[in-house]
């Protein structure tokens, strides 16, 4: 099976060993970041650096004409990753023997929301999220769409790898998180990532609900979870807590605006590339999950793009949907193997056998840049066995 790992810029630049490093653990390619959101990085074997702050979602190379006199237009990195960050990393990995592909983050910029509040989803109680962008907004999409085309096609990439192309909503931590003191379950984060900014209560109403008893009505169904109630979880959940109707209405409106976007961003991205270039999604088969791998119906996105991402952590069964779904599809089992971040280097070998026999195509391993040398070890261990 192919192998790849995710590796941000800065764990390259400036070190003469990682290139060789990366392409020792197994892996034949890099996925290596070219838009990527806010963070702070460990880097344990940089020889300038220890730990690398990434103030804002920005770019991690240079623009081009196409953003001159538009108000939403993508960052440029601090000092954190300057000049072409990108393009001295992946010259780096590619002289390594190892392929590149870009890894570009779409609906999820926290400096966005700040600097252009009004794109931000809005919740029911007024409460905007800057971190995720309301994909339903037309100037936003426009946005995101050529960001998708310009960050993927970064010179030396043979294909990218689309994260959060989709709604995104409460779930992702956002500086220091204090989000988790009443659990809400998966149809409470669902009622809580339904945006009520001027285009969705217009699109709300286009399902025939009335916005603000829209609002009123999450409100309500909200407020036992908030006092302890159990969430019973799953989209059983959403309509015992919202009523069947309504609850479908939303999902008809969002679920429309997700297609359409990840339809418009992936053909334009084909249409600017080469012959031959892959572009996969991170994604979830459920289609109303929020996040950096939002919910996608299997069968429609692999009619768009050549493969999914998928997120393994829990095990492999939302690998199956995707493999049944297109059987040349790319359907790449995406494993943490950062093991002080919950990852299990150790079990891999394991992982990726139940993987392959859940539908998985490749591998994908998250992350050689921020793993242990002891993780290292063991993820090469566990690719020399594939």
């Amino acid at each position: 099976m192919k192998a790849s790992t995710f590796v941000y810029p800065w764990d390259v630049n400036g070190d003469p060993e990682a290139a060789a490093r990366i392409a020792g653990l197994g892996v034949q390619q890099a996925t290596l970041a070219s838009a990527y959101h806010s963070t702070r990085a460990l880097t344990p074997r940089h020889p300038r650096h220890r730990i690398v702050t990434a103030e804002h979602a920005a770019v991690l190379y240079p623009t081009d004409s196409r953003w001159e006199g538009r108000a939403l237009r993508p960052y440029a990195a601090g000092d954190w990753a300057p000049g072409d960050a990108f393009g001295e990393a992946a010259e780096a990995l590619t002289g390594a023997g190892l392929e590149v592909h870009t890894w570009v983050v779409l609906a999820h910029n926290s400096r966005l929301g700040a600097e252009h509040p009004d794109t931000s989803v809005v919740n029911a109680y007024g409460d905007r999220y800057p971190w995720a962008p309301c994909i339903a907004q037309p100037a936003t999409r426009a946005y995101l769409v050529d960001l998708a085309v310009e960050a993927a096609l970064r010179p030396g990439a043979a294909g990218t790898e689309l994260e959060s192309l989709g709604w995104y909503g409460l779930q992702h931590l956002h500086a220091h998180d204090k989000t988790g003191g009443v659990p809400l379950g998966d149809a409470g984060m669902y009622l809580m990532a339904l945006c009520f900014c001027g285009t969705c209560r217009e699109g709300y109403g286009d399902q025939g609900l009335d916005p603000d008893a829209l609002a009123a009505a999450v409100r309500a169904a909200l407020e036992p979870l908030w006092q302890g109630a159990p969430d019973d979880g799953g989209w059983a959940g959403v309509e015992k807590l919202l009523g069947a109707g309504t609850a479908a209405a939303t999902r008809a409106w969002r679920d429309d605006i997700a297609r359409t976007l990840q339809e418009t961003a992936v053909r334009a991205v084909r249409a600017a590339a080469p012959e031959g270039f892959q572009i996969l999604l991170h994604a979830d088969p459920v289609t109303y999950h929020v996040g950096a791998n939002p919910g996608v119906d299997p069968e429609h996105i692999l009619s768009v793009a050549d493969g999914v991402v998928v997120p393994c952590a829990g095990g492999p069964d939302l690998l199956t949907p995707f493999a049944r779904a297109r059987e040349d599809a790319v359907v790449a089992a995406n494993f943490p193997v950062v093991a002080a971040m919950g990852g299990s280097p150790g079990r891999l070998t394991a992982d990726v056998a139940r993987a392959k026999e859940s539908g998985a195509s490749e591998v994908r391993l998250y992350h050689a840049g921020l793993a242990s040398d002891g993780d290292l070890e063991a993820i090469r261990s566990a690719l020399a066995g594939l």
